[in-house]
């Protein structure tokens, strides 16, 4: 099984976020504090509580040349955690924001991040040396509806976004004395501040998740509709493909490899997705337990079943004699996936350690390595 270890830490994880040597990782038990966890003699203890926001805390990264925390919250606020001797101390972030921040990444560099946030908007934050806080420009008047995920381009200044509005866009968050012009950026870095590159129209409904492969030549997105996106060539001409699932829609994407991609979200278990050798992207199974098809389900049960499991019947051990199960369930999480993290060196292009963190409170360490029929994708 793929799954190494599962950590049950609280009745129900927001968000969590791994220390650069993956000794500590940071998470937030659906509350307005973040509890950080390290492990010691073979059990996690919980060594630190940062105590700030006045809401549930949405997004939490940990940058990893750094060492930094950024933490942003439903409060509307932002705070950027420094490890001084044995404590954390917060440096406050100028936001800005009329609404709730929903989500939070530090760029590749790590000199700027990035905040998702339901005012439509997406602050862009870098620091100040002569005030001591980091402050932000906001990219208005773009989005119509609220910023759901950010995503750094590996060059530093191109950032990916996905909106309730259904759309996926590119932005060009070039700030000058903050970043330097590169040659190797392309035309990127010769757009403005706030300009739009792209904006790809491919899903009807909510759009969640997006995340760009380690060379940045491909973006990954999923839809509310039980349905990820992949696009090449981003720019005036993309190339794009979308692949559908019978199951419950995803809310979160990594990039393992070019080829290899986890969708982890509202069905409990991570979902393999893969490119064959002329680009076409295609589903390729659940990780944990294998999940089969029933030949005898119908189409009526399988959707009763899929009701019931998002409305908890399933998770709460009611039972339905009329409802015929369509296929088995994997063990490990017990509800809805709401995030996945990379457990890899700095530098490193291919990603065959990673954890997931759900609603039930679970942090789960997945390996790739042993996996034989995924090895030809990474």
């Amino acid at each position: 099984m793929a799954a190494i270890s599962v950590h049950q830490f609280a009745k129900c994880i927001t968000c969590h976020a791994w220390s650069p040597d993956h000794s500590m990782v940071a998470l937030c038990p659906n509350s307005d504090e973040v509890h950080i966890y390290r492990m010691s003699q073979d059990k996690w203890e919980r060594v630190h509580v940062l105590q700030k926001h006045d809401q549930i805390v949405s997004g939490i990264d940990w940058s990893a040349r750094s060492n930094r925390i950024v933490t942003v919250s439903h409060d509307r606020n932002s705070y950027v955690w420094n490890q001084e001797a044995a404590e954390w101390v917060p440096t406050l972030v100028i936001l800005r924001l009329n609404r709730a921040a929903l989500c939070v990444q530090w760029s590749p560099r790590e000199n700027k991040f990035a905040v998702g946030s339901g005012a439509k908007t997406v602050c862009i934050c870098y620091y100040e040396q002569e005030n001591n806080w980091w402050v932000s420009k906001l990219i208005r008047k773009r989005h119509n509806s609220s910023v759901t995920g950010v995503a750094w381009h590996p060059n530093n200044i191109l950032l990916a976004t996905t909106s309730t509005d259904g759309k996926c866009r590119v932005f060009s968050t070039f700030i000058k004395g903050v970043d330097t012009r590169d040659s190797r950026t392309g035309s990127s870095s010769d757009a403005k501040f706030g300009e739009q590159i792209v904006q790809l129209d491919l899903s009807f409904s909510w759009a969640f998740g997006v995340k760009w492969s380690p060379s940045g030549n491909t973006l990954a997105y999923v839809g509310h509709n039980s349905m990820i996106y992949f696009v090449d060539d981003v720019g005036p001409s993309p190339l794009a493909q979308n692949v559908a699932f019978r199951d419950l829609p995803l809310r979160d994407v990594l990039f393992v490899s070019e080829r290899m991609v986890i969708g982890v979200g509202f069905d409990c278990s991570p979902m393999v997705f893969a490119a064959d050798g002329s680009g076409i992207w295609s589903f390729i199974r659940f990780l944990g337990e294998r999940k089969t098809s029933s030949s005898s389900a119908r189409y009526g049960s399988q959707f009763s079943e899929a009701f019931g499991k998002l409305y908890g019947q399933s998770k709460q051990g009611v039972g339905n004699d009329a409802i015929e199960p369509s296929r088995t369930r994997g063990g490990i999480h017990e509800n809805c996936i709401n995030g996945i993290a990379p457990l890899t060196e700095d530098g490193d292009s291919k990603v065959t350690r990673f954890s997931t963190s759900g609603l039930d409170g679970k942090i789960v360490i997945w390996d790739l390595k042993n996996q034989e029929d995924l090895s030809v994708y990474l």
